[in-house]
């Protein structure tokens, strides 16, 4: 595994990267946002671990110029302690996960193992559930013989449901097998996906397949209903 991490604080950049190259993960860091565009655009990285607060551009804008030129690599933002805004900011412009600070280093490996596990999968089916069409070797999705764009946690996130159409699917189902770690069950980082689902594979389609179903979990119709 091969990770850039992007943080102004050097003493921590330095933990975290002789860390990571103790594991076995190869490290690189450079310390402020215009420096990790430019390395984040022009390596083949597995992950990168983005700080927020960064010196010439901060991690927000960092984030979203990677996603807007087409680099899909998995990112990890780095939070403030009690930064509720900050994580839904960095879920919005295309972050795959975040990590508060201050944070355990071993839950640090443990979520970039995840997001690299996440990325690589593959299987040779095509899943057919609540009229999508989901290619798992492709990672494509199609609905009406329409191309929908997924990240890949909200591409994980659809095929877990997909693949138990009808069925109710519990958070910590979802958040085992899209995530890969405990998640803090304060977190509302599942519903901030699932609105992004809606908002790419029901809204503009004028239908409604992902149901909330409270106290439960989330379940994916095996026919979808038609808004209006």
């Amino acid at each position: 595994m091969h990770v850039l991490i992007v943080e102004d604080d050097t003493r921590l950049a330095t933990l975290i990267a002789d860390g990571l190259v103790r594991a076995g993960i190869r490290a690189e860091v450079v310390h402020d946002g215009v420096a990790g565009l430019e390395r984040g655009s022009s390596e083949p990285w597995d992950a990168i671990v983005l700080d927020i607060l960064l010196p010439g551009m901060n991690g927000f804008a960092v984030c979203r110029e990677l996603r807007a030129t087409g680099v899909a690599v998995p990112i990890l933002m780095l939070t403030a302690k009690d930064g509720d805004l900050d994580e839904t900011e960095a879920l919005d412009i295309g972050a795959d996960d975040y990590l508060r600070k201050p944070f355990s280093f071993e839950v640090l490996v443990a979520r970039l193992r995840a997001l690299v596990r996440r990325t690589g999968r593959t299987a040779d089916q095509v899943v057919t559930a609540g009229g999508l069409e989901i290619d798992t070797a492709s990672r494509v999705v199609n609905r009406d013989g329409a191309a929908v764009e997924l990240s890949t946690t909200e591409f994980d996130l659809l095929l877990a449901l997909a693949r138990r159409a009808g069925q109710v699917v519990s958070r910590q189902t979802l958040y085992d097998e899209v995530w890969g770690y405990e998640q803090d069950h304060s977190s509302n980082v599942i519903e901030v996906f699932i609105r992004y689902l809606r908002q790419k594979v029901d809204e503009p389609f004028g239908v409604k397949s992902i149901q909330t179903v409270r106290g439960a979990g989330y379940r994916l119709a095996a026919e979808p209903d038609a808004v209006g």
